[in-house]
């Protein structure tokens, strides 16, 4: 059992002893930006979880802190799978945590949250936008009706697009709070990536030579929805 989330002030919420293999997902400040705003907002408790991408495990380690019901933690490899378990194991001893090795959203069952940090800037596909997509338009196949996506994404994602396409996909969605910070380094040197941030409108900023951008948590809440009788849909 994890202690009543009452019990705990912000700070001991992000409050952790983790550890790292040679290779493992080290915490970002997109995801440390993740960790805070939801450490001050807490909309897992008493609810069912998915997380995508729990790298060294430290929303997974937040969420059972805060006291929810169930989290199904993913990886993408069985090592990274076991970073999470441990880590959780080492800050919340008996949580009720499932550590999965899936990709993506290719998991079994429905939740009453799904977390992630989406890839961007390194996501690897032609359209850079394309995890954060993927989620808007898939993300309910995970969730139970009522269900709420949380995630973060930089202000060079295009969040106006973001939040038009949430609400075209169903989704009444809000921006629990912001970051604002200076570029990784390696942003100056992924192809294509400062001219298409250029494009953006409000996408960075340059304050005293130095380019900043904005990280922003989202949380979308699903509509109710129910198609059609001569919709297309699957036998």
């Amino acid at each position: 059992m994890t202690p009543d989330a009452a019990t705990y002030t912000t700070e001991e919420l992000l409050d952790m002893d983790l550890s790292m293999e040679e290779g493992d997902w080290k915490p970002t400040p997109h995801g440390q930006c993740l960790a805070e705003v939801l450490a001050e907002h807490n909309i897992v408790q008493g609810k069912t979880v998915l997380e995508l991408g729990a790298g060294t495990g430290n929303h997974t380690i937040l969420f059972a802190r805060q006291g929810a019901e169930h989290i199904v933690a993913t990886e993408i490899s069985r090592a990274f799978a076991d970073t999470t378990r441990v880590n959780v194991e080492r800050n919340v001893p008996g949580a009720p945590v499932e550590c999965r090795v899936a990709d993506w959203l290719s998991t079994e069952g429905e939740f009453d949250v799904v977390v992630t940090n989406p890839p961007f800037c390194m996501s690897g596909k032609q359209n850079r936008r394309y995890y954060i997509d993927s989620l808007i338009l898939d993300a309910h196949k995970r969730l139970k009706p009522g269900g709420v996506l949380a995630f973060v994404q930089s202000s060079m994602a295009d969040l106006k697009k973001t939040l038009r396409r949430l609400d075209e996909n169903g989704y009444d969605a809000e921006v629990l709070g912001e970051r604002t910070g200076p570029f990784r380094d390696y942003y100056y040197e992924v192809e294509g990536f400062m001219e298409e941030s250029r494009a953006i409108e409000g996408g960075f900023e340059t304050r005293d030579g130095v380019d900043y951008e904005t990280l922003s948590v989202v949380k979308a809440t699903l509509r109710s929805y129910a198609p059609p009788a001569s919709a297309h849909l699957p036998e």
